[in-house]
């Protein structure tokens, strides 16, 4: 691994992580752009040497990352396109600057998937349409701000505790002007009823047609079942993985210490009585007396409690209407079967 993760100075994930600075950036392209830079920084010698540098470069950027899913993506896509692009050059210096090159443009180009699916959700959304959607996502974003020129639309997004991603779109839409409301996650049932359908971005499409996404697009599509409202994903075509997860437990994201019990201590089990001291209290934005000592409050997850919840979850493929990508507007069972010509060359 030292040949590509840090020989000479170059540390990949360092790379991976400045690449990311770019708000356009997403991790499958951050991915791509910092091994077509790797191929640059190797010594290898040979297209056997090359590929099984890149793997190990592959390697080291998803143990270095907490979640590797669709940076992986990203990874498996570019050394497949390594391994079948053609090589009948005798100079490997000059192959391998040519991979480089692909790659960057690639990457270059890729930015622009999110115009292409914007452009085909906007069929799908009608005038005085009723949105929600979930978190943070550029394409999401890109859709709607698109749909928004020429079409009356308004917008339910979800908080997405804990890391309150959902305010993060809202202060975008209600900027340009798109009526927005956030919804608390655990309302995602009572508003189920006022809109029209759900939209939601991807960390990873998988094999069977299935989503990974940001924690909580599971429960949402179940909900959006029961009421009987299409549920739509959008994901670039990078975000395609090679993953056959059968449940939450499947992703690379588990481990044990998730929703993992902690044993009560001695002092709490005597005082049953007692309120958690060690919970920090946070005022109540809607309160009257905000800011001072008597004011209502909430409490707020420690850290320790948030580590033991997971940041993303999977979405079976039989909850899903359609997958929105720039390949064009696949069923979940056409992504299968994208997938399999992707990767057979």
């Amino acid at each position: 691994m030292a040949d590509l993760a840090r020989s000479g100075g170059f540390d990949i994930y360092a790379t991976f992580q400045q690449f990311l600075r770019d708000d356009q950036i997403s991790p499958p392209l951050a991915a791509i752009l910092s091994l077509a830079e790797a191929i640059v920084q190797s010594n290898a010698g040979t297209m056997f040497e090359l590929v099984q540098a890149l793997n190990d470069g592959a390697e080291e950027l998803k143990r270095r990352s907490t979640n590797p899913i669709s940076l992986n993506a990203g990874c498996e896509l570019f050394i497949a396109f390594v391994t079948l692009f053609p090589h009948e050059s005798d100079n490997f210096a000059e192959l391998k600057k040519e991979l480089e090159q692909q790659g960057r443009k690639y990457a270059t180009e890729a930015i622009s998937f999110r115009d292409k699916i914007a452009e085909l959700a906007l069929g799908f959304i009608k005038d005085d349409s009723v949105i929600l959607t979930h978190s943070h996502s550029r394409v999401v974003l890109k859709a709607l701000l698109h749909a928004h020129k020429t079409k009356r639309i308004s917008v339910y997004v979800t908080e997405s505790r804990p890391r309150g991603l959902g305010l993060r779109t809202y202060e975008t839409l209600t900027a340009a002007g798109i009526p927005c409301t956030v919804v608390l996650d655990s309302a995602v049932a009572y508003v189920m009823d006022q809109v029209d359908f759900v939209l939601v971005g991807s960390e990873a499409v998988v094999e069977s047609g299935g989503l990974i996404n940001y924690v909580g697009s599971s429960q949402m599509a179940i909900i959006a079942r029961a009421a009987n409202k299409p549920f739509y994903a959008l994901a670039e075509s990078y975000k395609f993985h090679r993953l056959f997860p059968l449940s939450q437990y499947d992703l690379p994201t588990h481990n044990p210490n998730i929703l993992s019990f902690t044993t009560p201590t001695m002092w709490s089990a005597g005082h049953d009585d007692a309120s958690p001291s060690d919970a920090p209290a946070v005022p109540l934005a809607g309160s009257a007396n905000a800011g001072t000592s008597s004011s209502r409050t909430e409490r707020a997850m420690t850290q320790e409690q948030i580590a033991k919840n997971p940041g993303v979850d999977y979405t079976r493929p039989e909850l899903i209407s359609l997958v929105f990508s720039d390949v064009g507007i696949l069923t979940p069972e056409g992504v299968s079967q994208y997938l399999v010509g992707m990767f057979a060359g």
